[in-house]
């Protein structure tokens, strides 16, 4: 038997080039993702007229960040904001996983935690709305509106849309394979 003296080549070059695929592919993947939840984030925000629309990704058990906003000013920044520390628990992700809308039209008339209230003052929020964004192997994260400059009252067709965009996200093959 003979052996071909570039076979051994050949086999870590083919290896090599579906490495580089796979990376391709997930690239692409996470581009198109991202895109997404851009697009969905700034369509929310100029519907809704509001001042802020993120994306609250868990990247761990009840841990997450945010890691995508559109802003209708620079000045309402909160991208990579981590969360309160303490008050968001097993409790009130148990509420959201189930599927919990919360609306809050006056976050210093509601009736809330004081440390949650507190971390909505810090982030320059009066009024929000907050969805869950649940795919079939749990809460992947929260699409959230916030209003900046006064108290909002939230209409029923705006928490429609605002699930509807959540239900967009979390059907996106891009996403359930994140």
């Amino acid at each position: 038997m003979k052996i071909h003296p570039h076979s051994e080549f050949n086999h870590s070059r083919d290896r090599r080039e579906q490495g580089l695929q796979k990376l391709l592919d997930r690239l692409v993947k996470s581009i198109q993702r991202d895109e997404l939840v851009r697009q969905t984030t700034n369509q929310l925000r100029e519907s809704l007229q509001v001042d802020r629309v993120v994306l609250y990704y868990f990247y761990g058990q009840w841990q997450g960040q945010v890691t995508f906003e559109s802003l209708s000013s620079k000045e309402f920044s909160i991208l990579g904001s981590t969360g309160p520390d303490d008050c968001f628990n097993n409790e009130y992700a148990a509420l959201y996983l189930a599927g919990r809308v919360r609306a809050i039209a006056d976050i210093e008339l509601e009736p809330i935690q004081p440390c949650h209230r507190d971390f909505l003052r810090n982030l320059q929020v009066r009024a929000n709305l907050v969805v869950p964004i649940v795919i079939p192997r749990g809460l992947w994260g929260l699409l959230v509106a916030h209003h900046c400059q006064g108290p909002h009252d939230w209409s029923p067709s705006e928490i429609e849309m605002m699930q509807t965009g959540a239900q967009t996200l979390a059907t996106d093959r891009n996403i359930l394979e994140s």
